[in-house]
């Protein structure tokens, strides 16, 4: 009893939405079907050799190091003790990243529209925060899961079909004949993720492509959330870096960027959000609203910044040291995506991306689906792979591997590979 109202005993309520999702996240069902082996065959799980989630293997760049053993000192004196830093980020990293990756590109990028966050996965479900209801969503077809799980748990979709579509979300296939790069879409829609280079598909999509999908959205007032996290492995000089390299951007795009995979930050946490001050949404009531400022009060109510060493180690690799480091592990990863691309050419299988970007995307044998290569690859050569169906329907088919390793394992992968005899 409550006064004189009788107390309703019910349960606290969840939030319904995560109960459409599928019934596991890509890389916890791989992690299961990894465990599974490994407790069923421990004397071939010595043997494994994982080349599934893009996680990187190699050391910190020594100027990291450096630079953030200095920062631990300084917090071990009065004199130079930092308690909270500012929620958007320290101002010598925000400048740091402004002028190295937009200024030196001759891209009018203020530091202020620079927002440090502890990863682009966390950034780009996050931003949905301060996007209302009743959006249309444009997600490529295969995908990186996080774009989709996001949108349902915020409940932007209906329910999955049976071949894990969501209703409500609008699905642009990315096929061999198109490049993986999606056609232009001929209705309305109001939010579009892009990926470029592209994970899982490694493909880049070229200026002209990118104009294209930039005057899309100016012309029917959309907003790109452009994933750029793997930029740093391009190395075609007619593949745009940024989205803001192409005219007008700034006007419709969100740029997300990470140092997990240039810098080896995947376990020391650092990637940033670019938020132009020019970018507009609509409110309910049809008027015009900068999301800059809804940004910024986003991470200054939910964000507490990342770390002060961390942010020196990131820093740091701006440096001449830390960029020279950063071109040695990009040449490093990048020379394991052509040992794997050539294997898997000789195996006679149709291969795409590992030219700017670390991920080879590979068509699976005739008669082999995505789960069951993944399947083959680990009970039968004792190497972890990613299924292409694990990012959408239009992956099925495809497998994809991870560049990310060291050397003497990508050559023992490529031998176990050709010794499946496929």
């Amino acid at each position: 009893w409550v006064g004189s109202r009788q107390r309703i005993s019910i349960m606290a309520r969840i939030n319904d939405n995560y109960l459409k999702l599928k019934a596991g996240y890509l890389f916890p069902e791989i992690g299961r079907r990894v465990t599974a082996f490994t407790e069923s065959q421990p004397d071939a799980a010595k043997k494994l050799i994982r080349c599934g989630i893009g996680d990187v293997t190699e050391p910190l760049p020594r100027a990291v190091r450096n630079a953030m053993h200095d920062a631990i000192d300084e917090l071990g004196e009065r004199e130079t003790f930092r308690g909270y830093g500012p929620e958007q980020g320290y101002d010598f990293l925000r400048k740091a990243i402004a002028e190295n990756c937009y200024r030196h590109r001759d891209i009018a990028i203020a530091d202020d529209e620079i927002f440090v966050s502890d990863g682009s996965k966390c950034d780009t479900g996050n931003f949905l925060d301060i996007l209302g209801p009743g959006n249309r969503i444009a997600i490529t077809d295969p995908v990186y899961p996080v774009y989709v799980d996001t949108n349902v748990m915020i409940g932007n979709t209906g329910e999955a079909d049976e071949n894990g579509a969501y209703e409500g979300l609008v699905y642009l296939p990315c096929t061999a004949d198109n490049n993986f790069v999606p056609a232009i879409p001929e209705e309305d829609v109001d939010l579009i993720y892009l990926c470029y280079p592209n994970n899982p598909t490694g493909a880049a999509a070229t200026r002209e492509q990118l104009a294209a999908w930039v005057e899309y959205a100016k012309a029917h007032q959309a907003i790109i959330l452009y994933d750029a996290a793997y930029e740093a492995f391009i190395s075609d000089p007619e593949v745009p870096h940024s989205i803001y390299e192409i005219p007008g951007a700034e006007t419709c795009a969100v740029e997300f960027r990470s140092f997990s995979k240039n810098g080896g930050f995947t376990g020391v946490r650092c990637a940033f959000t670019v938020v132009p001050k020019v970018l507009m949404g609509m409110t309910a009531s049809g008027e015009s609203q900068a999301l800059h400022p809804l940004w910024n009060r986003r991470m200054c109510t939910k964000f507490n910044s990342v770390s002060y060493p961390v942010q020196r180690g990131a820093e740091a690799l701006f440096s001449d040291e830390g960029k020279a480091e950063v071109a040695e592990l990009i040449a490093h990863y990048m020379g394991n995506a052509k040992l794997l691309s050539d294997a898997c050419l000789e195996m006679g299988l149709s291969v795409f991306g590992g030219v700017n970007a670390p991920y080879i995307w590979v068509g699976c044998p005739q008669g082999i689906d995505s789960w069951g290569m993944f399947d083959k690859m680990l009970n039968e050569a004792n190497v972890v792979i990613t299924p292409g169906s694990g990012f959408g329907s239009a992956g099925e088919g495809y497998f994809r591997i991870s560049a990310f390793n060291s050397r003497a394992n990508v050559e023992e992968v490529c031998k176990r590979m050709q010794a499946l005899g496929l």
